[in-house]
């Protein structure tokens, strides 16, 4: 009942939201959220989820940082995503846990920097890479405005953020999967 709930208010919010789709708007920042929520009703594996999770830290980050308009601190944008990232990621972290040991035996007797075990939360390092996607995806949306000579395509933004995370995710579930990531 719960979750048929947040849908319908998500979706009774959605007309009111601005008419113009930018680049962390509230229409990717809702659609994020929506993407991590069906991702864990449909089993995909936690990385992946993190990769969902990560990207809708980011994106609400983003997103407050534009609507604060007076300035408190310097780099005040950059803290607002940090903040949305760790108040985000962090409290989920515990519930997704998901752990496992990384062999690294580069060079160096075994306990040595380079020859060791360490154990990778691939949870977090899947909400550091939606971060890094939705934070490098307006700069690569720039990018493609000016080899087009400054025609957009419609909702560039957020097509282009959505296409990167649902390649990498899907990319990353069947690696995990198939067992080439362990």
């Amino acid at each position: 009942m719960g979750k048929i709930r947040f849908f319908l208010i998500a979706l009774a919010i959605l007309p009111i939201m601005p008419q113009t789709a930018l680049a962390h708007c509230p229409l990717c920042t809702v659609g994020a959220a929506f993407v991590a929520g069906g991702a864990a009703v449909f089993g995909v594996h936690r990385m992946v989820i993190g990769i969902f999770i990560g990207a809708f830290a980011a994106s609400m980050g983003m997103w407050f940082g534009r609507a604060i308009n007076k300035r408190f601190i310097p780099f005040q944008k950059t803290a607002v995503v940090l903040a949305s990232y760790f108040l985000t990621v962090l409290p989920i972290w515990p519930l997704l846990k998901d752990a496992h040991p990384l062999l690294l035996n580069s060079a160096g007797d075994y306990g040595s920097l380079l020859n060791r075990t360490y154990l990778v939360d691939y949870f977090l390092i899947g909400s550091v890479i939606g971060s890094l996607i939705v934070v490098i995806s307006p700069f690569l949306s720039e990018k493609i405005t000016s080899v087009r000579k400054g025609r957009h395509i419609p909702f560039q933004g957020i097509a282009l953020t959505f296409l990167m995370l649902i390649i990498i995710g899907v990319i990353l579930q069947l690696m995990l999967h198939s067992g080439i990531i362990k």
